[in-house]
């Protein structure tokens, strides 16, 4: 009967995994980033793919740039809710304001994107950040609009030069920064900039994908 009950609840655990879905965003392949959309600001972040061994990553370095490469991709957040990011910042921005216009840049950032009206404009936006000078939990609006939020997910404070994996509920995040009830995102974006502060980040993206648990 212990044996029964063990193997049953091994089961459980076994059908659970199988259960939960997941939703691959980026593969970091050559194919996939002709197909992504560039969004410059200021002059365009270097971006190279590489490999190691958890998979394909994709490398940033910025001096003084600014350009994100995104991608229109639909996310069911009643099954999917959580944004899962494998990052690492090898050059961070330290010493800079990040609240502040002057200081806004991000050696790593994610934005996810929520339709909400007929233009861009009247999008929201959460910019999930691996800060340089902030610590994880902290988020505010971004000073150019308060359509979008800065949050800290990872921090070179903790992690500099360190792979880190990091987990949120996005549906959670929008209804606590924003009060909307979203039951699905639009669009996703990868952006490394410096065109404020003016100095040099290097980083590596990896493995985003959305997770029902």
């Amino acid at each position: 009967m212990k044996n029964f009950f063990l193997i049953f609840v091994f089961f459980l655990m076994h059908s659970n995994l199988l259960l939960a879905e997941k939703i691959v965003v980026f593969d970091f392949t050559e194919e996939e980033k002709k197909t992504l959309k560039v969004k410059k600001i200021k002059k365009e972040t270097t971006y190279t793919l590489g490999s190691n061994e958890n998979g394909n990553y994709l490398k940033a370095e910025s001096e003084g740039q600014a350009s994100g490469l995104g991608k229109e991709k639909k996310i069911n957040l009643l099954k999917t809710p959580f944004i899962n990011i494998t990052w690492k910042v090898e050059r961070d921005l330290k010493g800079i304001n990040e609240l502040s216009k002057k200081g806004h840049d991000y050696a790593a950032r994610v934005f996810v994107i929520k339709k909400t009206g007929s233009t861009a404009l009247s999008n929201r936006a959460i910019n999930y950040v691996f800060s340089s000078n902030e610590p994880v939990g902290n988020f505010w609006r971004s000073p150019f609009t308060k359509k979008s939020t800065d949050y800290v997910l990872s921090s070179t404070k903790n992690n500099l030069n360190e792979w880190v994996t990091v987990k949120t509920n996005v549906r959670k995040d929008f209804k606590k920064i924003y009060d909307l009830d979203v039951e699905e995102i639009e669009g996703l974006a990868i952006m490394t900039d410096t065109d404020n502060s003016k100095k040099l980040a290097i980083s590596y993206y990896q493995n985003i994908y959305f997770s029902s648990e």
